[in-house]
């Protein structure tokens, strides 16, 4: 297990031209970005699904018995910290929580051998009049796997809670309806009817809010709303600002604690907007051009990526990974995020060798940042 006690670092301290003493865990250190508290150097976490294939074999079971038992997705949340020495533990690992709560059938793919990521199998909303009338749950944060995810949260909070922070994560409102109903007509309402489209999203924005808010009363330390659907290689920034942006500026403001903003592929055209949506931080993955975000935005914001969590952190080898990480930094990101979840098929040693450079280097490129 890693060990987890405080250690001494050296950090710079901004007013006078001395060293002073910070003694952080991996959870003080997280949860000091947050708050805006000095930290010795940039965190290494995530806001995304993390479980390896490794903790799979370590724990006898399968990927498929995860989803729905609290106690295995716990263990295997737990895994990312004691295995490879993260600095978070984030559950769940499948991106089907609200929709199956909401009345889509998912397919966990219970019968098959290979890791598969379960999908919405059945969708509730089949017509273009179904986007603004479809039925919300009176009992919703009572449904589904609603409870499993906040039980599997409690039991991360009594095992490593002291040591790491515990995240979860939602989805956006519009990667959301895309799970309710066919994604490419979905799409075409987005351009040809926006007001329908938003009255929806609206009313998604509100699920999002009750949920997020019954996992931070199990004890989520942060949660990451991934708008992925809300790809800048389909939608124009026009459209991002008019149809996606309102309703993430809705969420943020209803819900209580550390959020994060997340949208794969290249968001430069779009990062103001994301800024101006009020989480607490944005997450990038690695087509974003870091030196024209912080250009666009400024130094302030607190902005989590970039290394590829596919091409580095599962093909690539040891020394790929090292100059990732160091290209992140360089880059001035506050926290090194894998820019989308990491394939369970990741090398142990790929993921160890983030941790290690982000401990290694860290606290120089946060003193050269911050200086």
């Amino acid at each position: 297990m890693i060990d987890a006690k405080k250690k001494d670092v050296l950090i710079r301290d901004s007013n006078k031209e001395r060293c002073v003493m910070l003694s952080l865990t991996p959870r003080e250190r997280v949860l000091n970005l947050f708050a805006g508290k000095e930290v010795d150097r940039p965190a290494c976490y995530s806001g995304m699904g993390n479980v390896t294939t490794a903790a799979l074999e370590e724990m006898g079971c399968k990927f498929q018995e995860l989803h729905g038992d609290a106690a295995k997705m716990a263990r295997a949340g737990a895994s990312s910290y004691r295995l490879f020495g993260y600095e978070s533990a984030v559950i769940p690992f499948d991106l089907c929580v609200e929709a199956e709560a909401l009345g889509c059938a998912m397919n966990p793919y219970d019968e098959v051998e290979q890791l598969l990521y379960p999908t919405i199998k059945e969708k509730i909303i089949h017509s273009e009049e179904e986007i603004t009338t479809f039925p919300i749950p009176a009992d919703l944060l009572e449904r589904g796997r609603i409870n499993v995810i906040c039980e599997a949260i409690r039991l991360l909070k009594q095992d490593v809670g002291q040591e790491v922070a515990v995240g979860t994560y939602l989805l956006g409102p519009f990667t959301l309806a895309g799970q309710l109903m066919d994604l490419n007509d979905l799409f075409k309402l987005t351009f040809k009817k926006p007001d329908k489209v938003n009255a929806m999203l609206d009313r998604l924005a509100d699920v999002q809010i009750g949920i997020g808010k019954k996992f931070y009363e199990a004890g989520a330390d942060y949660i990451s709303v991934r708008e992925m659907g809300a790809t800048t290689d389909v939608l124009s920034p026009k459209t991002f600002d008019k149809v996606i942006a309102p309703h993430l500026k809705k969420i943020f403001a209803g819900l209580p604690g550390n959020n994060i903003l997340h949208i794969c592929g290249g968001t430069n055209s779009v990062i103001k907007i994301m800024n101006e949506c009020g989480a607490g931080a944005l997450s990038i993955e690695f087509k974003n051009d870091m030196v024209k975000t912080r250009t666009e935005i400024g130094s302030g914001p607190l902005v989590f990526g970039q290394v590829d969590a596919y091409n580095v952190l599962v093909t690539g080898k040891s020394d790929d990974v090292v100059k990732g990480v160091l290209a992140s930094l360089d880059a001035g990101v506050d926290a090194v995020w894998p820019g989308c979840d990491i394939w369970p098929t990741a090398p142990l040693e790929n993921l160890r060798a983030m941790v290690e450079t982000v401990k290694e280097h860290g606290a120089n490129r946060w003193a050269r940042k911050k200086g």
